[in-house]
């Protein structure tokens, strides 16, 4: 049987609210449902003239099974190899994160106090206190350029100091 355009719209038409119940049994996802019909009808069209149809319904029933199946199987792997995936970057993140803390805090308090005594209460009230560059420009009494620039000095020499420690990863935390 071969299939023409007017033979396959007569198909299309005749079929596909059948299949969408049909396919309602496997998923209740309107979305997936259309997408595998669209891959059945676009198969069926672009093999119009190779496949052996004898009867067109059996074949678009089966057609439709077998690529919901194959949709679901390979949604169910996706799902678990993204479920792997993830299990892997957290296992991955919590090894590099994995690192004393205590001591990273006695260090880098020691990296602070170590600080000339301008830079450390700069840093102190904008790392500890939590006040903007602006609010400690006016509780200190300077311009704000002098505050970020005390900070560019604080910065530099607690990293040097964390960095003699081997505690490069502190670029990240300040």
């Amino acid at each position: 049987m071969t299939i023409d355009l007017e033979s396959f719209r007569k198909y299309y038409d005749s079929y596909y609210e059948q299949l969408c119940r049909f396919l309602n049994l496997y998923s209740h996802d309107p979305q997936i449902i259309e997408d595998v019909l669209q891959e059945v009808f676009l198969k069926l069209w672009e093999n119009r003239d190779s496949v052996e149809v004898e009867h067109v319904k059996t074949y678009l029933f089966h057609a439709a099974k077998n690529q919901i199946l194959n949709y679901l199987r390979n949604e169910q792997n996706r799902h678990y190899l993204l479920e792997r995936w993830f299990d892997q970057q957290i296992e991955d993140k919590h090894n590099k994160e994995c690192f004393d803390l205590e001591k990273f805090s006695s260090v880098l308090d020691m990296a602070i106090n170590c600080l000339p005594e301008k830079c450390k209460e700069i840093f102190i009230l904008s790392r500890k206190e939590n006040l903007s560059y602006k609010q400690i420009a006016e509780v200190k009494g300077i311009s704000i350029k002098t505050v970020e620039n005390q900070m560019g000095i604080a910065l530099k020499k607690i990293r040097d100091f964390m960095t003699s420690y081997s505690f490069s990863f502190i670029f990240f935390f300040l």
